[in-house]
């Protein structure tokens, strides 16, 4: 048993948000009490105690979207690297080359170095969308053998295109199919699996046909109409919008998380609401690729489930939450929206997707709910009550504030330091493999 008391403990529990001097008690995974630091110690005498010394106690981040595939791309510069003046050519110019190469070794310590950023920056839980054209059988794994080490929860996924041919396809769609059957026998909620898709532009309708013959009931992982291209392709290919030929081919539902969602009207929107249907918001990738705003408030306004992610920009979520409060503001010309909707996806809606996939509640302390726990190092310069727990987190916090970082109710990080791995012996290796792969892009 473990109390991490002796801090200010904002709970995400309606019932109560606020703890002064709290506590949590963890055991087996699990948290199992909380309340004021006196009481749960008397309680509790024999429980390992951290002191999070006047911190801030709460749950865990998740990320609803990221590629870990991109983890190598940071500082490098291709020799005949071309000027890409719109996302199409972002992705021929750049990505497409890169997860081309990509091989196991890449995939690892790409897996390694993304799940320890966000560690680091207090993500317990991650939805991975994974490409690697250049060696697709296994790389699941690989990627899950990682985060298994680094003890960290995630859904993977692989990104089934016909832009490689059919045979890369159809490696994809195994690569799906036999990971969602890996991890279901795992019999644990630390690993989960996604079904898969690029977008619609680089999909046939017989490769969805296999896919979601596949997928044998499971929810997908797509990229929806994120940029301009992919709305013509649907258009001039098949006549109908990306909403409205993904629901055609019976990808759409509670359990399949629509990613991006820019280029879609309201009759798509309704789509996605009747479905249940689960939208993810990137807002740093979306303006660093201009490929536009997704109309966020007037989805969450029509109740579709909307969640944060980063598309592997960043692994800080408190980044993406202070990017998307401005993002809306400054779209919509009106600096009084978006105050509570991107709080709302961040901290609670990302929450309510896990309770898609995962067993127990996570986002939220609480009596039951999985124990996936930061300590976050703010002392809050102005009262901190109740009504304004959003407003310290949006100006107050950053990623790199986080201290500890529990998960599963085992500390990954403890006082800055990461408990499962050799942080520098890992960094090194990857900056070894960075180098090799950079000359084969």
């Amino acid at each position: 048993m473990i109390l991490i008391g002796n801090g200010t403990v904002i709970t995400q529990d309606d019932s109560r948000p606020l703890i002064g001097s709290g506590c949590v008690v963890v055991k087996d995974g699990l948290i199992t009490d909380l309340g004021t630091t006196r009481d749960m110690k008397e309680k509790y005498p024999r429980g390992a105690f951290y002191n999070a010394a006047g911190r801030v106690i709460m749950p865990g981040l998740i990320n609803a979207h990221g590629h870990i595939y991109s983890a190598f791309a940071r500082g490098m510069t291709l020799k005949d690297s071309k000027v890409s003046k719109n996302f199409t050519q972002i992705l021929e110019n750049l990505w497409w080359r890169v997860d081309r190469a990509l091989d196991l070794p890449e995939i690892e310590y790409s897996a390694y170095v993304t799940y320890i950023e966000g560690i680091k920056n207090g993500v317990t839980t991650v939805y991975d969308h994974h490409a690697s054209a250049g060696h697709v059988p296994g790389s699941l794994k690989t990627i899950a053998d990682a985060a298994r080490r680094l003890g960290v929860r995630t859904s993977l996924c692989y990104e089934v295109s016909d832009r490689d041919g059919i045979e890369i396809a159809d490696q994809g769609i195994r690569e799906n199919a036999d990971f969602i059957a890996y991890a279901k026998a795992q019999n644990s909620d630390m690993i989960k699996g996604l079904f898969g898709l690029h977008a619609s532009f680089t999909l046939s309708d017989k490769t969805l046909e296999k896919c979601t013959a596949a997928a044998n009931g499971a929810g997908f992982h797509v990229h929806v109409a994120e940029g301009i291209d992919d709305l013509y392709d649907s258009l001039k290919k098949y006549g109908r919008r990306v909403a409205e030929r993904l629901h055609d081919a019976k990808i759409l539902g509670p359990q399949t998380l629509a990613i991006h969602c820019i280029h879609i009207n309201a009759r798509e929107m309704d789509i996605l609401k009747q479905t249940d249907t689960m939208v993810v918001h990137n807002p740093e990738s979306n303006m660093g690729n201009a490929v536009g705003c997704a109309a966020v408030l007037q989805m969450m306004e029509k109740g579709i489930l909307m969640g944060l992610g980063t598309d592997g920009y960043t692994t800080d979520m408190l980044e993406s939450y202070k990017v998307a409060n401005i993002l809306h503001k400054h779209n919509m010309g009106d600096p009084s929206v978006a105050w509570g909707e991107t709080a709302r996806m961040l901290l609670r809606n990302n929450a309510q997707i896990c309770a898609r996939h995962f067993e127990k509640p996570l986002g939220i302390l609480k009596q039951g709910a999985y124990a996936d726990i930061i300590v976050v190092d703010y002392d809050p310069p102005t009262p901190l009550t109740e009504e304004n727990i959003n407003s310290h987190i949006l100006f107050g916090m950053t990623g790199r504030s986080v201290v500890s970082t529990m998960i599963n109710g085992v500390f990954v990080m403890k006082d800055r330091v990461l408990q499962t791995v050799d942080e520098a012996e890992v960094t090194a290796k990857a900056r070894e493999t960075a180098a090799e792969f950079w000359k084969r892009v």
